[in-house]
């Protein structure tokens, strides 16, 4: 097969040419998906010069993998004069960790119950003066600590904590990796998403949990899966099944599933053959939903055809182009509402919003809002104070719109029939074509999960599997 080189924030890859697009009926495995191994650029297409390791990760040592424990792992305690800290060498590291914290984090049965895993003591209770008796290291990497004050004999209280914890805790970053949260991001235009799009059967998706794993870890890496050949005698029912293979249901005033279909005197222009420009649902909610599933049970119309684009790239675009316009972005507050059909829900919020916790020092977009049809009138003083920081926002708006309605930037596909796309709502705009209602027949079924049930499937399918999610799962 032919072979093209693409270049990484690791150098030049190759891999295979690109594949169908849409895999036919007759494909003979369950799933098409590009090299796991392989780490794409961040943002293609966009100021060429822009280099990823310099702009997102500067530091040589983030793409390192992480150290793992060896056969018998080097700690050892030091002794030093600091009396609030107990200070440990991990492998040549040396690491203070704060007494208290030491003790707040005891996992003994005293301090947290067998069963239920909740903590029995509060922080708020450990005394101010709490300080190691006595601590050592065990050949194993265990340290041990007896405290001259808590419950136990004699008024000691000994705690054991493990290698692998006391590495985790070391810093930031390993702590965001601990947790899952420290996850890599692919961003993507047209031509990408075409090369890299993930097609998963119903079947595999509904009964293996390792691709179940997959799907999530795309969602994760891309924000868009698409799922085929969905059973016949199940269309109807089969989103919410879907939906449930990663978490609960979001039950929301639409239900707990919502028909899209070209409806007379509609409440919503998803429910019309208009053109629907690209959105993300339910930002006047004070907790959007995290995935949208989309089933499509039937399309026969001309027309209709589904439209997603990356809005984390499209902002990317505007920070590399305008540190300022970009910062309005972050900072200037957006409304949005739906005031119909005896429902009146309203929220504002700024456009981007970065995560809050990193080690980066340019921080990466931890979601977005963009929702044009549900914005309502600006909630600031235009013609006062706020109206130099409303023009900011404007020409900022200007920009990232043109990036996200840019052809290039967006992928289009007409769903068939027994397919159905997953998303995630606070990352990737969707929106549809305008279609000939007498042409014939379109109904899509759709349904939510919020972002925490989400994001607790990929903790535990990424624990269960060995190597279910390796270092370049991680930035």
């Amino acid at each position: 097969m032919k072979s093209i080189l693409r270049q990484s924030p690791l150098g030049l890859l190759r891999r295979p040419a690109c594949q169908k697009l849409r895999p036919t009926a007759s494909a003979d495995s369950s799933v098409w998906r590009p090299s796991r191994d392989i780490q794409y650029n961040l943002v293609r297409g966009v100021a060429s010069s822009w280099s990823p390791r310099q702009q997102e990760y500067p530091e040589e040592k983030r793409w390192a993998p992480l150290p793992t424990r060896k056969a018998i792992n080097r700690l050892s305690v030091i002794q030093t004069t600091a009396p609030r800290y107990v200070t440990v060498d991990i492998e040549g590291e040396q690491v203070a960790f704060d007494n208290i914290f030491l003790r707040d984090a005891c996992r003994c049965h005293m301090c947290v119950d067998p069963s239920t895993q909740q903590k029995l003591i509060q922080t708020s209770d450990i005394n101010y003066d709490t300080k190691p008796k006595f601590q050592t290291a065990l050949p194993d990497g265990t340290l041990v600590i007896k405290w001259d004050i808590g419950p136990g004999v004699d008024g000691q209280h000994i705690s054991t904590y493990s290698f692998d914890f006391l590495r985790t805790q070391a810093n930031l970053r390993w702590r965001l990796r601990s947790n899952f949260n420290d996850r890599r991001q692919v961003l993507w235009d047209k031509r990408l998403m075409e090369q890299d799009v993930l097609w998963i059967d119903y079947q595999t998706y509904m009964e293996s949990d390792e691709m179940l794993l997959e799907a999530v870890r795309h969602l994760s890496i891309y924000g868009l899966v698409f799922l085929r050949k969905v059973p016949e005698n199940s269309r109807q029912n089969s989103v919410e099944g879907i939906a449930k293979r990663i978490g609960n249901i979001k039950e929301t005033f639409y239900g707990r599933t919502w028909d899209v279909k070209n409806v007379k005197d509609a409440k919503n222009i998803a429910y019309t053959p208009l053109n629907l420009g690209l959105h993300m649902d339910l930002l006047y909610f004070e907790s959007p939903p995290g995935l949208q599933f989309l089933h499509c049970i039937r399309n026969t119309v001309t027309g209709g055809s589904s439209i997603f684009a990356d809005a984390f790239r499209a902002a990317q675009t505007v920070r590399m182009t305008s540190e300022p316009l970009f910062k309005a972005l972050c900072d200037f507050p957006v409304t949005f509402h739906y005031k119909n059909d005896g429902h009146h829900y309203h929220y504002s919020r700024p456009t981007v919003v970065l995560e809050k916790n990193t080690y980066l020092r340019q921080p990466r977009i931890d979601h977005m809002n963009w929702s044009p049809p549900f914005q309502a009138p600006i909630e600031v003083d235009t013609n006062g104070k706020d109206n130099r920081a409303f023009r900011s926002w404007l020409h900022a708006i200007r920009n990232l719109g043109t990036s996200i309605e840019d052809p290039e930037s967006q992928f289009e596909l007409k769903l068939n029939e027994g397919e159905c796309v997953i998303f995630n709502n606070r990352r990737v705009v969707h929106g549809r074509r305008e279609f000939d209602p007498e042409s014939g027949d379109r109904w899509l079924k759709g349904t939510y999960v919020d972002v925490d049930a989400f994001l607790s499937k990929f903790r535990t399918l990424s624990e269960r599997f060995k190597g279910g999610v390796d270092n370049q799962d991680y930035l």
